[in-house]
């Protein structure tokens, strides 16, 4: 009799939680991949769901869209139950643009997939370096390296078409903020070369000229479109005192 009662009582617990529990029965969850979050949010709600959303940046999918459910659709589980969602953001992570200059265009390509960025335009213009990038634009206006783009972003580049021939007179450098020397070289239309730094340096930002190959001299004053200048910097800052 003691035997039976128990079992009596088993049976009965086991019964009564099937019945709590309601084992074997529930929801299916719907299929939520591909939709856009807010139609998920409605149709959630409508069926008794909770939902937690996580975000995640892909490149090339549709913002807004839902990537990953779980539970997965056909999924059958109780009303109420919390469904987690992955979606791609709107917002794309931003991206340190990479200094291409010194790059072919297969190269400077290469890098920015890498970066999670595309090649956008590509613009041609009389320079001896063929296919080389002689600067980057975005929107349309010039962007150095080191500024932040929204990843995904297409980057014009601007190459010589091997072309520049020409020779253009060769700049004096001496004694020129490094940043300024920089500039003239590109506004002259030849290629900043090797740049060697001599002594300690304390301060990226405050550097001046103290050498280049080739110098500006009476007997050598011009060199070929897109020639490389080699220059040496130091720790300093540009003296007043104009060069004699």
């Amino acid at each position: 009799m003691a035997a039976g009662t128990l079992v009596v009582i088993v049976m009965i617990v086991i019964f009564g939680l099937s019945i709590y529990t309601r084992h074997g029965t529930g929801v299916p969850v719907p299929q939520l991949k591909g939709m856009q979050i807010e139609k998920v949010m409605e149709l959630l709600k409508d069926q008794g769901f909770e939902y937690k959303i996580d975000s995640v940046y892909v490149l090339d999918q549709t913002p807004g869209a839902v990537i990953e459910q779980d539970p997965d659709a056909g999924t059958n589980v109780k009303e109420g139950r919390t469904i987690y969602l992955t979606v791609i953001t709107r917002l794309a992570p931003p991206i340190r643009l990479p200094d291409l200059e010194p790059y072919t265009y297969r190269e400077a390509a290469a890098t920015l997939a890498n970066f999670g960025l595309k090649v956008g335009d590509t613009i041609y213009k009389a320079d001896i370096a063929r296919d080389r990038v002689l600067e980057m634009r975005f929107g349309g206006q010039p962007i150095k390296a080191g500024t932040n783009v929204p990843k995904g972003s297409r980057i014009d580049l601007v190459l010589g078409n091997g072309e520049g021939a020409s020779e253009v007179p060769i700049p004096d450098l001496m004694n020129k903020d490094f940043d300024e020397a920089k500039f003239v070289i590109r506004s002259s239309g030849l290629t900043l070369g090797t740049v060697t730094y001599q002594g300690a340096i304390s301060d990226s930002t405050a550097l001046v000229v103290v050498a280049q190959t080739p110098m500006h001299t009476d007997s050598t004053s011009k060199a070929s479109n897109g020639t490389r200048i080699n220059v040496t910097v130091a720790q300093g800052k540009k003296d007043a005192t104009p060069n004699q």
